[in-house]
């Protein structure tokens, strides 16, 4: 709907609910602890921008009153005025005292009693209510029930994308009701799903990879609004920057602060991939020649202080650099306060230099519209957010975040040709204006919700599927190589089935190559991100949508290993080769084998001798891996059938090679696919419970899911 037609009819009164976390319109304390964040921010400015919009009468953002002498008295004030017609509203939410989110759950009815009175006080019903985050969204729809009033809901983040990611850091079922109320949060995101008739995202991904995993998913209620971008804090150069502190801070680095600059600038975390844009910049003569890198991982005082994932990611950092002997080029500043962030983009435009985001995934991507609003040109992965950014703004290129050499070439694309530069950076100034401006979004989301008001818009019925409340009690786990790839078609109709069967299944993947290769692998053939990805012969285990690590599982299988005594042990042994340094992990040691020289029960006793408990596996005839004794496919499988709370006698597991036996025996559904490899698994002919497809590759597992009725019915007989 153009807004000159929405500018006809009756100006809209918005209710926005944002219940958690210390809420106020000045001076936001954002980052003050775990509520106090993003959202806050996103609620204020949604409020003031809607309250500035000719197309609504009046914007209300409704969130708790906190009586505490801990916080500021600010958050006690009843009533905070924004704009002429944009207002914080403050309620009475049970407890007077600042709480977390988590302690809130006891009170939400109080506070939704609160907020009918404070409604009908109004001069009228909103047309509107908006609610945001799980406890606001259970909230909106006893409100949307109660007042029959539309609801349309923001998640900001979801309960079961959190279970996942706490369950991999090693938090129990246990810890996560106690300190989380996981469940009930859960529960309460279902019951907004089944009421709220919009739903607002800010990409299509976070639509399907996140939403997608609820019974109450509805994909046609749900609408993509990218958030908006202050371009009042990020805009392009106007004066030279370099005397600012951060621009000092640069200088001290690099030799010739003059040459263009490729600026990087994430949270210390290995899924950002800082290190293979290193080693991209480091192995490319002449882009080192061009120009500057300049990486900007999160502030630090002694690394040996941080947490061990931000610290291991800094040391590769660091070590990166040494080996690349980029003294001189490259900047790495220790701090930066959030103000520089918009000076540190505009100083990389004045270089004609270039924003990267070699990240592995990136659901959204708000530093690259806040880089293309300072009028950087970008380079960012192909996977998630940045498809619709740099679509929308065709302001620079995507590309895979682990094809170092491509990624290369393409930022040395960027700086060298001046035209398509100036092209990208006026590209992004009017598309970050156009798209991601508050003006834009609030632009976007009333074409949104004005349908709803109006009627205009007929609310798609609710599946009878999503209402039987299934729940993901199946699994399905195909290893890689020859199970899934080998044959294009049929891994097409594997894949359509997949999706078909997501609401009820849990889909995973196994493989023995790296966590780098194996998703290098899944996009040469336009595979989707599976829930769950076990990669390294099963020595690791990463969860969808964002490829959540699963730390404890390190953690765990790191007893007894001792890689160094091992390698030792193997040394001389005849007919074993080591395998390049990128098939190596830090829970892997993998050699070539000659099965002709030496078999794989002389590697366990050599093994054995030298009082090494470990696990040993030879796979497509030619590959020997060395694992933990706790770690392997069949063992990383069950971790997570413990941790996701999924039966093995309801998963299927399909594989072909001898790494992939003690994934197939036990209770799970094991097949055995069809290959020329088919020897190895010979043994397992006699076992129950274990079908021989007579089909390979992805047909092979079609072909089982047939015969165990998988996703349809019981077992053939």
């Amino acid at each position: 709907m153009s807004a000159r037609r929405r500018m006809t009819q009756a100006p809209l009164f918005i209710v926005l609910l944002s219940v958690h976390g210390l809420v106020r319109g000045r001076d936001p304390e954002l980052g003050r602890d775990a509520d106090t964040g993003g959202q806050v921010k996103y609620v204020v400015e949604l409020a003031r921008a809607l309250g500035e919009s000719r197309e609504v009468e009046r914007a209300v953002l409704l969130t708790r009153r906190v009586v505490d002498p801990a916080v500021s008295p600010d958050y006690a004030v009843v009533e905070e005025p924004l704009t002429e017609k944009a207002t914080i509203v403050r309620i009475e939410c049970g407890e007077e005292g600042y709480i977390r989110k988590e302690l809130l759950w006891d009170h939400l009815d109080s506070f939704s009693d609160n907020v009918v009175t404070f409604l009908r006080s109004q001069d009228r019903m909103p047309d509107v209510i908006h609610s945001h985050y799980a406890d606001a969204g259970y909230v909106g729809a006893r409100l949307a029930n109660q007042l029959g009033i539309p609801l349309v809901h923001t998640g900001h983040s979801l309960g079961r994308s959190k279970r996942l990611r706490l369950l991999a850091s090693g938090a129990t079922r246990l810890q996560l009701e106690g300190t989380y109320n996981i469940s009930r949060r859960i529960e309460a995101e279902e019951t907004t799903l089944s009421v709220a008739e919009r739903v607002i995202t800010s990409t299509r991904q976070e639509v399907e990879e996140q939403y997608g995993l609820y019974d109450f998913y509805q994909p046609e209620r749900m609408r993509v609004v990218p958030p908006g971008t202050d371009m009042s804090r990020f805009y392009p150069s106007r004066e030279n920057e370099w005397g600012t502190d951060i621009g000092r801070e640069l200088r001290r680095f690099l030799k010739r602060s003059s040459k263009p600059m490729i600026l990087a600038l994430s949270r210390p975390d290995p899924k950002k991939n800082i290190v293979t844009l290193i080693d991209a910049f480091g192995e490319s003569p002449r882009l080192r020649e061009a120009a500057n890198l300049v990486v900007v991982a999160g502030n630090r005082d002694d690394i040996q202080d941080m947490d061990e994932g931000a610290r291991e990611v800094l040391t590769d950092i660091l070590l990166a650099v040494d080996r690349h002997d980029l003294y001189g080029s490259v900047a790495y500043p220790r701090h930066h306060r959030p103000d520089d962030v918009a000076v540190l983009y505009r100083l990389a435009a004045a270089t004609r230099g270039v924003f990267v985001n070699p990240a592995l995934t990136e659901p959204f991507g708000l530093t690259l519209l806040e880089a293309a609003a300072c009028g950087l040109p970008l380079v960012a992965t192909e996977d998630g957010g940045p498809r619709d950014i740099i679509g929308n703004c065709g302001n620079g290129y995507l590309v895979d975040p682990l094809d170092k050499e491509a990624m290369a070439e393409t930022m040395l694309r960027v700086i060298t040709d001046r035209a398509s530069w100036r092209r990208f950076a006026a590209n992004g100034i009017a598309g970050v204006s156009r798209h991601y401006s508050w003006k834009a979004h609030v632009d976007k989301y009333l074409d949104v919700i004005r349908p709803l008001v109006d009627k205009t818009e007929p609310l798609p019925r609710a599946c009878p599927l999503i209402l039987q409340g299934l729940t993901r009690r199946q699994a399905l786990f195909v290893e890689l190589d020859l199970s899934l790839l080998g044959d294009e078609a049929s891994l097409r109709r594997l894949l359509e089935t997949v999706h078909r069967l997501r609401k009820s299944v849990i889909f995973g993947i196994t493989t023995g190559r790296r966590l780098d290769d194996a998703l290098a692998t899944l996009r040469r053939h336009r595979m989707p991100q599976p829930d769950i990805l076990i990669s390294g012969q099963g020595t690791e285990i990463h969860y969808a949508p964002n490829l959540t690590e699963d730390s404890t599982w390190q953690r765990h299988i790191n007893h007894l290993w001792t890689p160094r005594l091992v390698r030792a042990a193997l040394r001389d042994v005849p007919g074993l080769t080591r395998q390049p340094k990128q098939h190596q992990s830090d829970f892997k040691i993998s050699y070539y084998i000659d099965t002709n020289i030496v078999g794989e029960q002389e590697i366990r006793q050599t093994l054995q001798r030298a009082d090494q408990a470990v696990n040993v596996f030879v796979s497509f005839e030619q590959y020997l891996d060395v694992l933990p004794v706790r770690a392997s496919k069949g063992l990383a499988l069950r971790w997570c059938a413990e941790h996701l709370d999924f039966p093995l006698e309801n998963t299927m597991v399909a594989g072909v090679t001898g790494a992939d036996a003690d994934m197939l025996r036990g209770n799970t559904l094991g097949t055995v696919v069809d290959s020329r490899h088919i020897m190895e698994l010979s043994g397992l002919a006699s076992v129950d419970n274990i079908y021989f497809a007579k089909a390979s590759h992805a047909e092979g597992v079609l072909e089982a899911m047939e015969y165990y009725g998988f996703g349809a019915g019981e077992k053939r007989e």
